[in-house]
């Protein structure tokens, strides 16, 4: 076999893992799954900090939440935080002139116009509906913890998610970081509990996008990037065929040439 005819051979099977990942870019880019992530930013002083994402196929939603920082007792108890998805409202977390009544404490009532109603219970384990929001028994426990669920997707939390509206908010406060008036305050939610142990403590907006992946070994739990294989495969792909149409352009120079 000539020089001409070789090059001629490997531009070939170069072309076709172009397209053979063109193809899996495709692929993947309807595979029917929507993924949605935040990072939670600290609400009412509470210093806390956590992620989260929510995988949806079909009328099935993953949701993995991780947080720490958190207020870690609550009389002399792991305190329970309890957890959701808002929806139906504008989508953002509330700013600091939603405190109302000037106590320093931005309550879930205060709060509400900017993320809304609870649409979904992220508890720790059982029941997900909005009527399980005040279920202490299976709310996240301590200052760090993780809510791993896998649950029916109810058409309200579906259209909040889609709308770009989804907000998660995790509630508790320690109320030692609070104003006096704050913390001889009752609950807007329980009167029967203290106003620190519902005020919102983290809250994010749900974003579409890629799937975040963790950094630095499966086993740290730490996301600190996001990747797009699919998009990772396009660039690939385009790389490999930009290569094979460069390798035909040399065989008909040469063979230019040689002519």
């Amino acid at each position: 076999m000539n020089k001409n005819k070789t090059l001629r051979f490997l531009a070939v099977p170069t072309l076709a893992l172009g397209a053979l990942a063109l193809s899996a870019t495709s692929a993947m880019a309807h595979d029917g799954a929507e993924h949605y992530q935040s990072t939670l930013g600290q609400i009412n002083g509470s210093s806390a900090s956590g992620t989260i994402t929510v995988d949806v196929t079909g009328n099935q939603a993953h949701a993995v939440l991780k947080v720490s920082g958190l207020a870690p007792t609550f009389n002399d108890a792991p305190y329970p935080h309890v957890q959701h998805i808002h929806g139906g409202a504008e989508g953002v977390c509330p700013a600091p002139g939603a405190d109302a009544n000037g106590d320093g404490v931005i309550s879930t009532t205060e709060g509400n116009p900017s993320y809304g109603e609870i649409v979904t219970t992220l508890s720790t384990s059982g029941d997900t509906s909005p009527a399980a929001g005040l279920d202490l028994k299976v709310a996240g426990q301590g200052a760090s913890y993780t809510v791993d669920r896998t649950f029916e997707l109810n058409p309200e939390t579906k259209a909040a998610l889609e709308a770009g509206t989804a907000v998660v908010v995790v509630h508790g406060l320690d109320p030692a970081t609070l104003s006096k008036e704050a913390q001889a305050a009752k609950s807007d939610l329980v009167p029967s509990l203290p106003l620190a142990a519902t005020s919102p403590a983290l809250c994010g907006t749900l974003q579409a996008g890629q799937m975040a992946m963790p950094v630095g070994g499966a086993d740290t739990g730490v996301t600190e990037g996001t990747t797009n294989d699919a998009g990772a495969l396009a660039l690939g792909g385009g790389l490999v065929l930009a290569a094979a149409a460069a390798g035909t352009y040399v065989v008909r120079r040469r063979n230019g040439s040689a002519a």
